[in-house]
């Protein structure tokens, strides 16, 4: 298991909201994909290196659940961590929460790892395990 959780901010902007200045549930997997990149920017992984081998991470499944709402201007508190790490795969419990109201959002994101040129799961590369293993 992974101990490293990492914790990525950003501003609720009026694109992110509907007309009453609520954000559109659909932006919340925006950020929480935000979050991931960072994650992996922060262990050393660039992704787009790794798309010049045709190697991408797509997510498989994610489970979200709203709580309550985030408003336009709000300060958003994204953690992100790695619960779960196989071959092909790895799992994030991610949580997008503010100072003023606590927890509004919570998402578990399976994400695997695909060969793009033949549109198929693959194994993820030694680099990228040891990458990720070094921040726990």
């Amino acid at each position: 298991m992974l101990e490293y959780t990492d914790t990525h901010q950003l501003r609720v902007y009026y694109e992110d909201t509907d007309a009453g200045g609520i954000v559109y549930y659909a932006n919340y997997l925006k950020f929480f994909e935000r979050a991931r990149t960072e994650y992996l920017r922060k262990c050393g992984i660039n992704q787009s290196e790794f798309l010049e081998q045709n190697i991408g991470f797509v997510v498989r499944k994610i489970e979200m659940d709203n709580l309550a709402s985030a408003k336009l201007d709000d300060l958003l508190i994204v953690t992100s961590k790695i619960c779960q790490l196989k071959g092909a795969s790895l799992v994030f419990e991610q949580q997008i929460s503010t100072e003023s109201q606590g927890l509004l959002c919570t998402a578990k994101v399976r994400i695997a790892c695909v060969n793009l040129a033949l549109a198929k799961p693959c194994a993820i590369p030694e680099i990228i395990l040891g990458a990720l293993k070094r921040v726990s």
